[in-house]
């Protein structure tokens, strides 16, 4: 395949996208004729690294511009381990910095990058990075060493300027923003993939079509938002379904990872999302991984906010859309679905199933005796506050007991 090459998102300069090349071929064309980089260090997945040779080989193709690698990271993007890479690659002189990997590598190596450009070394001066922080400095500085990132999950973090990451001197999940950029080039390789678990692969895939479904719910949204998360959606419905029944079928990876920077190009956008991210957010603390919140909580969000009459016309919209398309119809005629009385909460819980996802907080250890305290954490996220149905406490436990079992 020839390689496609350019700007991810239309009228933006940053990030680039490539796809065609081997992940091996494309960093060293670019690296070198783009990135124009001398001194290039990895932030690679422990699994990748123990389990195959992805990580020799781009060693050994980089020959002397490579000057250093960490191998694996904690989920949530600890501090701690943030400022052991940035203390790494300082001393020795990263001009390129390369994740071969997701999720938590992604974010912290956007935080690496901003911390450099700020002579950040300590818990400190890192929270004094944080637009929340009340010791944020006056003067911050951009991100300069670019962050290629080659991801091997739908997460989609390489296309936001956000990072999040977690002071475990607190315990606190941070965010960051404002002068720190996102990666200069995301890298991607259907092929690579396939050494991704296939639970992550698919509810990283989930969380991706949320992004898309919650965006078209949304009563926030616009037009050209509304059309990216439609692109997103029915890419990557049709390629999450053919992933699942041929794990081998590269052209239904790529179209889901086109699909997953579909569903972030509407995401960045700035569009209110709903309940599902918001609750799902709490959700995290309690054991349950990123794509795994929106398995559980989508269909049963989907649900109370059509029953409270919030955004009914636009449910409506993307049910027709999914019904639409030959892979998904195939799996609702299956399953006995009617499309004259089946909702989007009905359509939803038909495709997570058919992936073998979870769909319920027991299969977590979450019962009844957990959710007072993870409703009353998720009032105060931002998501919970744009649900297109207005919720307190009473309705968080509502969608929440949907969900139990």
């Amino acid at each position: 395949m020839p390689e496609t090459f350019g700007p991810a998102f239309a009228g933006q300069d940053r990030p680039l996208i490539s796809f065609g090349l081997s992940f091996t071929e494309s960093l060293i064309k670019h690296a070198d004729d783009i990135l124009h980089a001398s001194r290039v260090y990895i932030i690679c997945s422990r699994s990748l690294a123990r389990n195959t040779r992805h990580l020799d080989g781009l060693k050994k193709a980089l020959g002397d511009k490579f000057v250093g690698v960490r191998v694996g990271m904690k989920p949530h993007s600890l501090w701690s381990e943030i400022l052991e890479v940035v203390a790494e690659t300082r001393k020795c002189g990263a001009d390129l910095i390369v994740t071969l990997g997701a999720g938590s590598l992604t974010d912290a190596a956007k935080i690496v990058s901003f911390a450099l450009a700020n002579n950040v070394s300590t818990h400190a001066e890192l929270d004094s990075l944080c637009p929340t922080s009340p010791q944020t400095r006056d003067e911050i500085k951009p991100s300069e060493v670019p962050v290629v990132c080659i991801p091997t999950s739908l997460s989609g973090g390489e296309y936001s300027t956000f990072a999040g990451a977690t002071n475990d001197e607190t315990g606190r999940k941070h965010s960051f923003s404002g002068a720190m950029r996102g990666p200069a080039l995301v890298i991607l390789d259907p092929e690579l993939t396939t050494t991704t678990p296939e639970r992550v692969w698919l509810s990283t895939g989930i969380k991706a079509v949320d992004h898309c479904v919650e965006t078209l719910c949304s009563l926030g949204s616009d037009d050209v938002a509304d059309q990216d998360a439609r692109n997103g959606l029915t890419k990557l419905i049709p390629g999450l379904i053919k992933s699942k029944q041929n794990p081998g079928d590269l052209e239904a990876r790529l179209e889901c990872q086109l699909g997953a920077r579909d569903a972030m190009r509407a995401a960045t956008r700035g569009v209110p999302l709903g309940a599902s991210h918001g609750i799902g957010h709490q959700l995290g603390p309690a054991g349950v991984s990123h794509g795994e919140t929106s398995c559980i909580l989508n269909p049963a969000v989907c649900k109370y906010n059509y029953k409270k009459g919030a955004n009914v016309e636009r449910q409506d919209a993307i049910v027709e859309t999914l019904w639409d398309d030959a892979k998904a119809r195939e799996i609702f005629n299956q399953r006995g679905l009617d499309r004259k009385t089946a909702d989007l909460g009905d359509l939803m819980d038909a495709i997570i199933r058919v992936l073998e996802l979870p769909r319920t907080l027991k299969e977590f250890g979450i019962g009844e005796d957990k959710i007072g305290n993870i409703a009353e954490h998720s009032l105060k996220d931002r998501r919970v506050k744009t649900n297109p149905a207005p919720l307190d406490k009473g309705g968080v436990l509502e969608i929440l007991r949907m969900v139990l079992e």
